[in-house]
């Protein structure tokens, strides 16, 4: 079994390793060409049309085709200019969500493919799992949430979203599995052992959006339906924790990873990912959930506590803009909303939002678009947005107004 050190210096923590048992079945299932009992079989995908277009060849297998839907739709695209976690600063060296949701996928990929899952089912829910994501983060999320609900009763949660963009705003006959793999991805809910739930049919998963959207505590007993949907949730804090730290180092939050502590799983991103992995197949290998021995999970929510400590609560958004930022969410929500009941053609909610859906969505008709609670369609126009658009159209919108944002420049060094 793999071994832990008591040692609290963290420096001196080793890289777990497999288990020399677990490792040998492993080398002798792939010699064998065995998968896992509990791998989510291609013949067994579910789409709402069973269109022969959709249908697996041997170019492109079941879910590979969900992968290239995903990468192809405009708001795959639009990743590259969204938060992950530092905002308002001009920095090529910092995660964007772009780069936030590869990370993901390798993380998970390579877990499953220890595991023997369907890596391209894997592959198809990282990828997508962060669509429906809005600017500035998860600040932004929880902004932009708290208008809708005053205005409607309902909540906005990007896991929820990001479906709905897959599944209604740019429709492509997503499968169930990867659509669930998204719905259930949230990785700010942290569990020892993730076992799948019984979802097996469209009905259930507009069901679960629905309550979602209508109760916050929905969110937190979501559970994906295949074992490469858990890989996926795992995976989403394994590829934050530590790049984050990174990124804390690159805008000077922290000096060192020294700030940080841990008995097992280590303080940098290499060793974060390498031995929380480990763990994940040492305690989950043959098995129908994913699991993590208590230890490592111990380590793993200390780490997740000491990101948020440290990090998330003195990044610049939520030291520096927070109120300022929630202001302009607040007004250009009431402004779009006016614009939108209006009906005034020649606004952004209408020439940027509605008619390009319409152009880029192939399935989406203006006109019963607008049939929906006008409310919905201003927050998938916000939600949609990137950091330098949200702020780029509230000058447009605001032009007499001049936010207190404070923004680092790629020369800001250079003026102290």
């Amino acid at each position: 079994m793999a071994t832990y050190t008591d040692k609290t210096e963290s420096s001196s923590l080793p890289y777990l390793n497999i288990d020399p048992a677990i490792e040998q079945a492993i080398r002798e299932d792939r010699m064998r060409g065995r998968v896992s009992p509990y791998r989510f079989d291609d013949a067994d995908i579910k789409r709402r049309e069973d269109l022969e277009n959709d249908r697996a060849t041997l170019a492109r297998s079941a879910f590979t085709r969900d992968v290239e839907k995903i990468i192809n739709v405009p708001a795959y695209n639009r990743y590259a200019g969204k938060t992950q976690v530092f905002s308002f600063v001009e920095n090529d060296d910092i995660t964007r969500r772009g780069l936030h949701v590869q990370l993901v996928d390798r993380v998970a990929r390579g877990i499953g493919n220890l595991l023997g899952l369907n890596v391209d089912l894997i592959e198809a829910i990282a990828l997508g799992h962060d669509v429906g994501h809005t600017p500035f983060g998860h600040a932004g999320e929880n902004f932009l949430s708290k208008i809708y609900h005053d205005k409607t009763g309902l909540y906005f949660n990007h896991n929820v979203h990001s479906v709905r963009v897959l599944d209604e705003i740019y429709p492509r006959n997503l499968s169930l599995q990867t659509l669930d793999g998204i719905l259930c991805h949230n990785g700010e809910f942290a569990q020892q052992v993730l076992e799948r739930s019984n979802l097996s049919t469209f009905e259930e998963l507009d069901d679960l959006v629905r309550r979602c959207n209508e109760d916050e505590q929905t969110i937190g007993t979501l559970r994906p339906s295949t074992l490469e949907g858990c890989v996926v949730r795992v995976s989403d804090m394994i590829a934050y924790i530590g790049k984050d730290r990174q990124d804390a180092l690159e805008m000077g939050v922290i000096d060192s990873l020294d700030a940080f502590d841990s008995d097992i799983i280590g303080v940098s991103n290499a060793q974060i990912i390498n031995n929380i992995t480990v763990d994940i197949v040492n305690n989950s290998y043959g098995k129908d959930r994913i699991s993590m021995s208590r230890e490592v999970f111990d380590d793993l929510k200390r780490a997740k506590r000491q990101n948020y400590e440290i990090i998330y609560a003195n990044e610049g958004l939520r030291q520096d803009n927070s109120n300022e930022v929630e202001e302009m969410f607040a007004r250009m929500y009431d402004h779009l909303l006016d614009d939108l009941l209006s009906g005034d053609e020649q606004t952004s909610i209408y020439r940027h939002h509605i008619k390009q859906l319409a152009n880029k969505s192939r399935t989406i008709d203006p006109a019963k678009y607008l049939e929906q609670e006008p409310n919905r369609i201003v927050v998938d126009y916000m939600a949609s947005m990137t950091d330098k658009y949200f702020t780029t159209l509230y000058s447009h919108l605001f032009p007499d107004s001049k936010p207190d944002i404070v923004t680092k420049d790629y020369c800001s060094s250079l003026k102290c």
